[in-house]
């Protein structure tokens, strides 16, 4: 109890705070003291109103083209995903950007079912405190988007040295693209991918 006491504490106060460093930023800087490797944050806030629109979308695009119509969870993609590994045996990722926040803020990128049902509980009081353009804003801006890149800005100008308002199109699908794995993928190598993702924009008229 008194640990979502905080959680709800913490979102209360992220509803107008923006936070300084994330659970998953942690975890990769103790990872880096550990084993003893150089560790450099990136880390700059905009508000969603200085990101790109051609960015937002993208990344919606990409990761949960369901953002504006589910309550947290996609139990579409889930049932997909769950058919996908019976049938095909092929483990796909069904997680939302709603329940992608509550890790990186409050949990880790470890993979186990402790963490899974914790992440599960508190995805609900994300979407019941925050909202989806504060979820949004805080997901864009914390996000890990390579080696010590987090959110928006810090990789608009690590990769294409502009400001996340400038991004183009095509430098915002690039961008979105690294997400499943960015800390092995780099911007433009994923065309096909990048043909996906440009198509889902279009679709929903962006």
């Amino acid at each position: 109890m008194a640990f979502y006491a905080l959680i709800a504490l913490s979102l209360a106060a992220l509803r107008v705070i923006h936070p300084l460093t994330t659970a998953v930023q942690i975890e990769r800087h103790v990872d880096a003291l550990i084993h003893d490797r150089a560790y450099h944050k990136a880390y700059t806030w905009r508000r969603l109103d200085l990101i790109s629109p051609n960015l937002q979308h993208a990344v919606v695009a990409a990761e949960d083209a369901r953002f504006y119509v589910h309550h947290g969870f996609d139990w579409k993609q889930v049932r997909i995903a769950v058919q996908d590994d019976i049938e095909r045996g092929k483990s796909r990722g069904a997680s939302t950007i709603t329940q992608q926040l509550a890790r990186n803020l409050f949990l880790s990128t470890n993979r186990s079912w402790i963490r899974k049902g914790i992440e599960f509980t508190i995805v609900p009081l994300l979407e019941l405190i925050l909202g989806k353009r504060r979820i949004l804003e805080l997901y864009l801006n914390v996000i890990e988007w390579g080696p010590g890149v987090y959110g928006a800005e810090a990789a608009a100008q690590h990769y294409f040295h502009v400001p996340a308002q400038k991004l183009t199109r095509d430098q915002a699908i690039a961008l979105a693209s690294v997400l499943p794995a960015p800390l092995r993928r780099k911007p433009g190598r994923w065309t096909e991918y990048d043909r996906v993702i440009g198509e889902r924009m279009s679709q929903a008229g962006w």
